[in-house]
């Protein structure tokens, strides 16, 4: 979800981290499922993305449900 909703913005890793704080290889590497974020970096994710944690959390409940693992990748 973090790479659909940064594409959708028409941004790079590099624009998202410079958003959020963080570096872009960490931004890279949670759209990769190699590092999962904690919850504070999740809500920064999510707010830079324009959306809120608790749809960040919704939307993990029906990736789930589906399925799927991860709303990073």
């Amino acid at each position: 979800m973090v790479r659909k909703l940064r594409l959708e913005k028409d941004l790079s890793q590099e624009g998202l981290a410079e958003l959020c704080g963080l570096h872009r290889n960490y931004i890279g590497a949670i759209e990769r499922a190699e590092r999962t974020p904690s919850i504070v970096t999740a809500d920064k994710l999510a707010r830079a993305l324009g959306t809120t944690l608790s749809e960040v959390f919704s939307e993990l409940e029906r990736n789930l449900d589906q399925g799927r693992d991860s709303w990073f990748s």
